[in-house]
Formats: structure tokens, C-alpha cells, sequence
């Protein structure tokens, strides 16, 4: 009897070709994702389930699955399962690293660009006010890119990727991470290591690229934005709740860091009214791997996470840890 497989969210099917050649696959029937009731009332017949990034994988579902043997995340972040139950339950997790890195980090780097050179408040201003606008050569000012110093929180695949695309642009990067790596390792990336600390103190732009753990929630608060430069921009590609919205809504009114970039919010997919009401705010709606070929790859990794996983035929990305 074939594998049977539970797809909660609508995509791209290109990317499940194989799976569903291999498996006896279910997907939403509609345009509407399944809602967690749904699940919860057919997840006992499934083998391996396939959430998408905000779909809850709580405890009571676990223990409902009673033939589930693999939760295969379509994400890189995994903070919507509980993964310490799920390992105890004897669980695989899986998520997709892999065909995030890239478009991730192009959205951090076009953030930096634009919240530096204001570019969006740019465009905005000229539809709303066209030949009335100011133009001269000292108007519009921006900050320059090229020769400033960028620091990135959490050096993983996307903080390496931006770095590299960073250091293109001519800019000097810095980081922090949980662990420093080894000199060789820290040479190939071409950044340097500094403290938490020092990197808030010196870069001209501070990015935001660690994982959502407990012990990185708010890891930008109040204490961190008093610490950046008045000029400094804070960039966030990563989760929403990585940063204090409300603490960087009064450093962003009393000028005391110059701007910032969001493709992520603390409270749900929009912004609050104060940022939305903030010329020096670039807003984006978590498009960091919004690409149509990004997704169909999202979904190829998470067909190759089950594949793999009952097939024992090629390598799939486990989680071992919250």
C-alpha cells in the first residue's frame, strides 16, 4: 500500500511531480489551505505531513498522527512545530534551507540599497506630487552603500550569502553568530568577528539574519537600538519577532537610528500604522523567497525531504534540535 502524504497549502505543483508519482498525495481542494481542524480530523491516515511555515504542528497533532513518521516544513524556519515533542515521539522534521539562501539574501541587499539611496520614499513622492517635487542636486540625500560597514547577526547560509553579495557592493562586513568560526573558515567568508556589542556600535547597517529561537526573540530591543549609530539602518529578513517593533517605532520617531528595512513583522504579515506612516521605513510583505522559481524549488526540497526519508535514497535536511 502506497505512503500516504497530507500537502496543507496550495502550490506550484511542478515541484511535487515525483511525490505524487511515488505517493498516494493529498492537497487542499480548493483555493483555501487546510485549516488545522481540517488536519486534525484526517491526520490519523497520514504517514508524512507537509505544513507550510505558519501552519501549527502542536502537540495534540502529533499525538493524533498516529502513523506519522515525518514533518516536512516548507521553510527554512521551523518555530511553528514543536520539534522537542516530535523527536520524542520518535519524529523526523525536516526543513528547506537550500532554495531560501539566495533570494533571501537579495532582498536583504535590496533593502540596504534602498532604505539607504530612498529609493522607494523616492518613488512615492513623485507619483504623489510629480513636477512639484524637489529635485536638485541637494535634495533627496542619501547614505552611501559602498565603503560603509555592514553587520550581520546569525552568519548562516543566508548571513554568508548577503555577506558575499555585501562585499561586491564594497562594503566592509562584520559579524556575530552563536559561534565564531575558525580562522579559516571566518577568512573564506571575508568578514570579521566582533562581539554583539561592537557590531551594534559600528556598523552603518545591522541586519537581522538569525533563526526565531526563545532565545533570540527581541534580540533587537531597546538597550540594542540605543547602541546603533543615529545613521546606522536596521534590516530584517529573518522572523518578526527577532525585533522589539514597538522599541524600534520610538528609536525610528526620535531619530535615533536613521532608518530600516522589513520583510518581516513582529505581529502577523503587516506592519503597524506608525511604520507604514514612516518615509524612512522600506516595507516589504515577506517576499524573501517570493519568486515563482523559488517556490517550485521550496517544493521540490520538501518532496525530496519525504523521498528521502522513506527511501532512503538521497540526503534530506533534518532538524536535530529547536
Amino acid at each position: 500500500m502506497k505512503k500516504k502524504i497530507l500537502v496543507t497549502y496550495n502550490m506550484f505543483r511542478e515541484g511535487f511531480v515525483e511525490l505524487e508519482e511515488k505517493y498516494d498525495t493529498t492537497f487542499p481542494s480548493g483555493d483555501k489551505d487546510l485549516g488545522y481542524n481540517e488536519v486534525m480530523e484526517i491526520i490519523p491516515e497520514y504517514d508524512a505531513l507537509c505544513p507550510m511555515f505558519d501552519f501549527p504542528v502542536n502537540k495534540a497533532l502529533i499525538d493524533r498522527g498516529k502513523k506519522l513518521r515525518i514533518v516536512a516544513n516548507y521553510a527554512v524556519g521551523y518555530n511553528n512545530i514543536d520539534v522537542v515533542y516530535a523527536l520524542e515521539r520518535g519524529l523526523t522534521v525536516a526543513n528547506t534551507p537550500g532554495p531560501t539562501t539566495d533570494p533571501t539574501a537579495n532582498i536583504a541587499l535590496a533593502l540596504i540599497i534602498d532604505t539607504a539611496r530612498r529609493v522607494t520614499e523616492c518613488d512615492r513622492k513623485l507619483r504623489a506630487l510629480g513636477k512639484n517635487m524637489k529635485v536638485g542636486v541637494l535634495e533627496n540625500l542619501g547614505l552611501p552603500v559602498t565603503g560603509a560597514t555592514l553587520g550581520i547577526i546569525g552568519m548562516g547560509r543566508i548571513g554568508k550569502a548577503l555577506c558575499r553579495r555585501a562585499l561586491a557592493c564594497g562594503m566592509k562586513v562584520i559579524y556575530h553568530n552563536r559561534r565564531r568560526y575558525d580562522l579559516d573558515e571566518e577568512a573564506a567568508t571575508g568578514a570579521q568577528y566582533v562581539t554583539f556589542d561592537s557590531l551594534l556600535e559600528t556598523a552603518d547597517f545591522v541586519s537581522v539574519n538569525a533563526p526565531y529561537t526563545p532565545d533570540t526573540y527581541h534580540i533587537i530591543g531597546e538597550r540594542e537600538l540605543n547602541m546603533m549609530k543615529p545613521t546606522a539602518i536596521l534590516i530584517n529578513t529573518s522572523r518578526g519577532q527577532l525585533v522589539d517593533e514597538k522599541a524600534l517605532v520610538g528609536a525610528l520617531k526620535e531619530g535615533r537610528i536613521h532608518g530600516a528595512g522589513l520583510d518581516m513583522f513582529e505581529f502577523g504579515d503587516h506592519p503597524s500604522d506608525e511604520l507604514l506612516s514612516m518615509e524612512n521605513v522600506t516595507l516589504t510583505p515577506h517576499i524573501g523567497t517570493q519568486t515563482t522559481f523559488s517556490r517550485i524549488e521550496m517544493a521540490k526540497a520538501v518532496s525530496n525531504n519525504v523521498i528521502g526519508f522513506f527511501e532512503n535514497d538521497r540526503p534530506i535536511n533534518r532538524v536535530l534540535s529547536p
